[in-house]
Formats: C-alpha cells, sequence, structure tokens
C-alpha cells in the first residue's frame, strides 16, 4: 500500500520566505521607529528643552504600560486566544495609533497656545509637556511592537516548524537589525532634509510613521497566506487556541529552566537597547565628534548583527550549541561595554568594540528564541514568548532613567558603561546555570532543531 504524504503551502520553499518576508517587514519599519530619535537625543535637548534624564524617562516610556498594565502578559492570551493573523493586525494598528500621537507631540503643531499643552504643563513641571505627550504616544506603540514581536516569533515558528527555525528568526532579526542601521543613517540626514540650518526631529518621525502604515499592509498579506495555511491542515491552529488555559501560564512561572532563560533576556537586552538610546551620545561625547558621525560609526553594530545572525541561525539549525552562544554572547557584550568604560577612546577603538557587540548580538538572539519552543508546549508558546518580553520590558524600561539618571549626575558616560557590563557578567552567570540545567534534565537547547 502506498501512503499519500499529504503537503501544505510551508513545505513550499518559495512560499514560506515570502511569508517570512512579509512578516518581518512589519518588524523592519517598527525598529525603525524604535529608535528614529536614538540619533537625535542631543538635537532633542537644543530644540525641545529635553535633559538626559528627560530623554531617559521617555525611552523608558515605551515599556511603561507592557510592565505596570501587563499588557505583554495580555497580548500572549490574545495571541494564543485568537491567533496570529488577528493578533498582528491589532499590533500593526496599535502601532500606528502610537506613533501618530509621538508625531503630533515632537510637531509644531503642539505648541503652548494648545489646551492639551497647558494640561500637561500644570503638573510634573520638570517634565516637558512635548516629552509628556510624546511618552503617551511612545507607550501605546511600545504596546504594538512587543505584541508583535511575540505574534511573529510564534508565526514564524508555526512555518518553519521542523525546517530551518532558527535560520528564519535569525533573518528575521537581522531585517528588524537592519531598520536600526536605516534609521541611525537616515534620522540624522532627514533631520535637516528640508532645512539644513534649522534641524528638526519632526521628518524623520513623520517617514517612519508613513513606514510603519506600509509594514502593517504587509503583514495583512501574509495573512491571506496564513488563511490559506490553516485551510490545508484542517484549522489546526484553531483546534490549538481552544486546548489553550490561562492557568497554563502558571507552568511558565514554576518552570526554573523557563525563568533563567526569562532572565539571562531581559540582562542581555537591558545591556543592549538602553545602550543603542545613549550610544549616539557617547561617541559624540567620547570621540568629540558630531551627530551624524557618531551615529554612523555606531550604526555599524545592527549591521555586524545582521550580517551573522542568519548564519548562526543556520548552524544551530544543523549543529546545534545554542546554549554555549549564549553564554559566548554574553561575555563578548560584558568585554565591550567593559572597553567603552575603561579604555580610552579612539575611532579604531570605538570600531572594535561596536564589531564585538555586532557578533554578540548576533549570538544571542540567535541562539534565545528558538530554544523557547523546546522549553515550552506549543499551545501557550504565545504566552511563553509574552512573559519572557514582560520580564525583559520590566529592565528596558528601568534602565533607560537608570542610565539618565547616571549621566545627569556625573557628566561622564564611565558609570552607566559599568552598569551595562555588569548586566553582562550577570546574564554570562546565567548563560552557564542554563547548559548546566540542559546537560541534566536534556531539553536539547545544544542539539539540532532540524529534524531528520
Amino acid at each position: 500500500m502506498t501512503q499519500t504524504i499529504k503537503k501544505y503551502l510551508n513545505d513550499s520553499f518559495a512560499a514560506r520566505w515570502t511569508a517570512l518576508v512579509l512578516v518581518a517587514s512589519m518588524m523592519f519599519f517598527a525598529y525603525m521607529f524604535v529608535d528614529v530619535l536614538s540619533p537625535l537625543s542631543t538635537l532633542l535637548e537644543s530644540t525641545k528643552g529635553w535633559t538626559a534624564e528627560t530623554y531617559g524617562t521617555f525611552c523608558s516610556s515605551e515599556y511603561f504600560l507592557n510592565v505596570f498594565a501587563f499588557f505583554l502578559i495580555f497580548a500572549g492570551i490574545i495571541l494564543d486566544k485568537m491567533g496570529i493573523r488577528f493578533t498582528g493586525i491589532l499590533s500593526g494598528s496599535v502601532m500606528v495609533i502610537g506613533a501618530a500621537i509621538k508625531l503630533y507631540a515632537v510637531s509644531d503643531w503642539f505648541t503652548a497656545d494648545s489646551s492639551l499643552y497647558s494640561f500637561l504643563n500644570s503638573f510634573w513641571t520638570s517634565f516637558p509637556p512635548t516629552a509628556k505627550l510624546a511618552s503617551v504616544g511612545f507607550m501605546i506603540f511600545g504596546c504594538g511592537v512587543e505584541m508583535a514581536g511575540v505574534t511573529v516569533s510564534k508565526a514564524i515558528a508555526k512555518w518553519f516548524k521542523g525546517k530551518e527555525m532558527a535560520l528564519a528568526m535569525g533573518l528575521e532579526m537581522a531585517i528588524a537589525r537592519l531598520g536600526v542601521f536605516a534609521v541611525f543613517r537616515l534620522s540624522p540626514y532627514l533631520s535637516t532634509y528640508l532645512n539644513e540650518a534649522i534641524p528638526t526631529v519632526v521628518t524623520p518621525v513623520l517617514v517612519c510613521t508613513i513606514l510603519l502604515l506600509i509594514g502593517l499592509i504587509a503583514y495583512t498579506v501574509f495573512t491571506f497566506m496564513d488563511k490559506a495555511l490553516d485551510r490545508q491542515m484542517g484549522g489546526v491552529e484553531e483546534e490549538a487556541e481552544e486546548q489553550f488555559k490561562v492557568s497554563d501560564i502558571g507552568k511558565l512561572f514554576t518552570s526554573k529552566t523557563f525563568l533563567i532563560v526569562a532572565g539571562l533576556c531581559v540582562l542581555y537586552y537591558s545591556a543592549i537597547f538602553p545602550f543603542q538610546k545613549f550610544a549616539t551620545g557617547m561617541l559624540e561625547n567620547n570621540l568629540g565628534i558630531a551627530t551624524d558621525a557618531a551615529a554612523g560609526l555606531f550604526s555599524w553594530f545592527p549591521i555586524g548583527a545582521m550580517v551573522l545572525t542568519p548564519f548562526l541561525g543556520a548552524f544551530l539549525d544543523s549543529k546545534g550549541k545554542g546554549a554555549t552562544m549564549l553564554i559566548c554572547g554574553a561575555l563578548l557584550m560584558t568585554v565591550c561595554h567593559l572597553i567603552f568604560a575603561l579604555v580610552p577612546l579612539t575611532k579604531p577603538i570605538a570600531y572594535t568594540a561596536i564589531v564585538l557587540l555586532g557578533v554578540s548580538f548576533s549570538l544571542v538572539p540567535a541562539a534565545l528564541w528558538p530554544s523557547v519552543p523546546k522549553l515550552v508546549e506549543e499551545r501557550y508558546l504565545g504566552s511563553a514568548y509574552s512573559v519572557i518580553f514582560w520580564i525583559q520590558n520590566i529592565g528596558l524600561m528601568a534602565f533607560p532613567i537608570i542610565i539618565g539618571w547616571a549621566l545627569d549626575k556625573t557628566g561622564s558616560y564611565t558609570l552607566p558603561m559599568l552598569i551595562f557590563a555588569s548586566l553582562g557578567i550577570l546574564a554570562l552567570v546565567l548563560g552557564l546555570w542554563l547548559k548546566a540545567e540542559d546537560k541534566k534534565k536534556g531539553y536539547g537547547l545544544e542539539l539540532p532543531n532540524i529534524q531528520k
């Protein structure tokens, strides 16, 4: 008797990689918007009257609702209940709404004549009204972008299960990192595009808001592909969603290995993304160079991560060694931040440190996110990613405030860089612990992803 093997849409190489490009496009434009103001922190000080502490608090606002309103936890429940199509479109729409509010806050339309401006200026007077409203927009955008990150991770896990999952996740992250490179290059240019004599933050924010709309359209196209896949699979995703229970979340908080991964994630990313917000200012100060030159120098960091991550993902798929890659990434990040903190900076040294950080930022994400499906059941994988993102957001919210405060108090970047380095050391300890747990319990973190 001949057994018929049913082929699905994601068995097609072209189809599954087209799906990846569509979902990754939304994250590409989202990452551009996340850092659109990062190369312009000094311009915000001169044109909007923001201090370093104000800027740090504004950066932290992206994560406020995710942490204190537990939005990311709810996002995971929504994802596991409603699926990747509904949740992806919802997250893209929320990003656009938040971006529009932030755009209005930094625009010339938001002036002291506005009643909203007067209201926002009636309390917490040390924090400018423009920063308050921009923070509200960034909070809303932050809900959308983190929900999108969780959704895209689950979408890739679905479309690449038993296939090139780590490579696909690595490429998605690489495309997102390309967004960071692009915005560090484009943002200073766009700020002077209309009038070089009077730079403005409005044009970069406007352009990136429009790009977010394009990303939402790309994800909408993906939903039609995903619906076709579900029809072929006989509604497999819907059946899995019905099996999910909110009580499943409790299993995550009682899993030691899962919590180690979440802890490693928050420590590592707290030393990457907050540093990214201050890197241009640090290079301007320590090297004595202009904003566009500093932004251009740092822009090579995401390029290094973009180039290496897919290759490391492919290696992980075929050879494994995920826990080892996490350890090496934490070690390299620590070395980079110690260089910035303790070594007299020159351009060659700065480039060297940035290259090390790029390698680190390839190793850790390439190994971290594909490891999660090995630790939890698929029916609550969305919630697992959401809990990790929620814990991560606690650090991402806290450390820009801490770094901004340390910078205002000391007037130097030495203490902030030592704080970042200490996070790397703690992440290294957790990486070693994770490898020991994997060896003891056999989760398969050191094993390849491709099933033969």
